[in-house]
C-alpha cells in the first residue's frame, strides 16, 4: 500500500478523531473515554510535529506531541501519541510514522520523547523498542478504567523514553 506522511491539517480532524475513537475502543490505548473536540485536542498538543499517514484523501494513522511540563527546563521533552486506524494496523505504518516524528521532533529541538503505554499493548511496545525507546519504569495501578469491559479495573502504565543522539 502506498501512503505519504505529511503535516496534519485541521481538515484531517474528523478522520483523526475517528482513529482515536478506534484506539479508545481497544481498551489498551488510553484512559480516555472519548476523543476530545478539535479545540481541546489542538490546545493540548504542540503546534509542530503533528503528522498523518495518508493514502490519497484517507488518513491511515496520526501522531502528535504534547509537552510534559510548562517549566522551561523541560521544553525539549515531549510525550508522543500515535494511533493507527484498525484497518491498517500491522502494515508498518505506525513504525514509519514514529520514525518520522522522531526526525521532525529533533529538528524542533526536542531531545527526549516519552510514551506511557499499557503493558498489554504489545504492538506499541514493540514499535517503541524498535525505534530506540527503553523502559524507564512501571507505574502500578496509576489509574482506573471508567468504561467498557475494563470498567473499574486498575491499570498499570509503563513509561518509555528515547533520548536524541543528535541534540547534545
Amino acid at each position: 500500500m502506498e501512503y505519504t506522511i505529511d503535516k496534519m491539517k485541521p481538515d484531517d480532524w474528523a478522520q483523526v478523531r475517528k482513529i482515536y475513537i478506534e484506539g479508545i475502543a481497544t481498551g489498551h490505548a488510553t484512559f480516555e473515554q472519548d476523543a476530545p473536540t478539535w479545540d481541546a485536542w489542538n490546545s493540548g498538543h504542540l503546534t509542530f510535529c503533528r503528522l498523518v499517514a495518508r493514502s490519497k484523501d484517507n488518513v491511515l494513522a496520526w501522531a502528535a506531541l504534547s509537552m510534559i511540563s510548562s517549566r522551561s527546563v523541560y521544553t525539549g521533552v515531549a510525550e508522543v501519541s500515535l494511533y493507527v486506524a484498525s484497518a491498517y494496523r500491522h502494515r508498518g505504518i505506525g513504525n514509519d510514522l514514529l520514525k518520522r516524528i522522531i526526525e521532525e521532533s529533533e529538528k524542533e529541538g526536542i531531545w527526549t520523547l516519552q510514551a506511557n503505554i499499557f503493558p498489554e499493548n504489545r504492538e506499541s511496545v514493540a514499535i517503541l523498542e524498535k525505534n530506540g525507546f527503553w523502559e524507564v519504569g512501571k507505574r502500578e495501578k496509576i489509574g482506573k478504567m471508567d468504561y467498557g469491559d475494563l470498567a473499574g479495573k486498575w491499570r498499570d502504565v509503563v513509561m518509555y523514553e528515547r533520548r536524541s543522539d543528535k541534540i547534545k
